[in-house]
């Protein structure tokens, strides 16, 4: 019995030494993010690798970067951007996978096939012809431009439908009976029953929006309209680059996502364990 219990110990002792090596590993770049900033640029790309603390604690990077950089406006575009497509997305996602999932229609398992088609294909491909589109819609250095590849989302369909499909029946039945329609029984009884997978799609669509930097570049070329990932991206010389000064906008750029984690982390982890789990 001791025997046992002393390979349980060790095997939870070995399972926590892992995950902290794993975690060291994932928080090294951040770290290193943070102390970069505080550090000249001598410092910053010395060769010398027993140079990791700044030798004084410097925030001239802050200061030179809140000054000729306007965050105001960066943050508006970027919360503007996020805003619309989570919104959207979350309606056509939850309306397409509801259809998908519970509703009967001709070619309903070919159009899923496309939505699944979709997931697989590159999303650079889709660039230029949504370029096109946008272009054509006189719509480019818009918020409308950094929103428009974002407004239907075939990973957010596969999730929603997975959510809707894991409900039971008899709840539809009960609905129905009670006298709603379609439209009712979507909106009052199976809503409400994902919403934990619709705010994990809502965070999962905030990231993957904050880090999207090729297509704000391409659509968007007035400083006017630029969002925090393009403008950190305009930071980076072709010869010369300014690290400390680069890593204190990226770090000052980073809050709105830490702050969106620490608020919904709960609903993250529960939206992946009841609908993510499912993928």
């Amino acid at each position: 019995m001791d025997t046992l219990e002393g390979k349980r110990n060790f095997t939870r002792i070995l399972v926590h030494l892992i995950l902290i090596l794993v975690s060291i590993t994932m928080l090294t770049p951040f770290l290193w993010m943070i102390l970069t900033a505080f550090k000249t640029t001598t410092e910053a790309t010395s060769v010398n690798p027993f140079v990791i603390l700044p030798s004084r604690w410097r925030t001239d990077a802050f200061s030179a970067v809140i000054t000729y950089m306007d965050f105001g406006r960066l943050y508006w575009n970027t919360i503007l951007m996020i805003f619309f497509r989570v919104l959207l997305a979350v309606v056509t996602a939850s309306t397409a996978g509801y259809a998908f999932a519970r509703l009967r229609f001709p070619g309903k398992e070919i159009f899923f096939s496309l939505v699944l088609f979709q997931m697989m294909v590159p999303s650079q491909i889709f660039i230029i012809p949504q370029y096109l589109m946008v272009a054509k819609l006189h719509k480019l250095n818009t918020i409308f431009a950094l929103v428009f590849p974002g407004m239907v989302t075939a990973f957010g369909t596969f999730l929603l439908r997975q959510g809707f499909k894991s409900l039971p029946r008899d709840l539809e039945e009960a609905a129905r009976l009670d006298g709603c329609n379609i439209g009712q029984t979507f909106l009052y009884v199976m809503m409400p029953l994902t919403r934990s997978s619709m705010v994990a799609l809502g965070i999962f669509t905030s990231v993957f929006a904050f880090k999207d930097l090729f297509w704000p570049m391409i659509v968007n070329t007035d400083k006017n309209m630029l969002v925090l990932s393009s403008a950190l991206a305009k930071m980076q010389g072709q010869y010369v680059s300014k690290f400390p000064e680069l890593m204190a906008a990226s770090l000052i750029a980073c809050v709105p996502m830490i702050v969106l984690y620490v608020l919904f982390q709960k609903q993250f982890i529960e939206g992946i364990a009841t609908s993510g789990g499912k993928l």
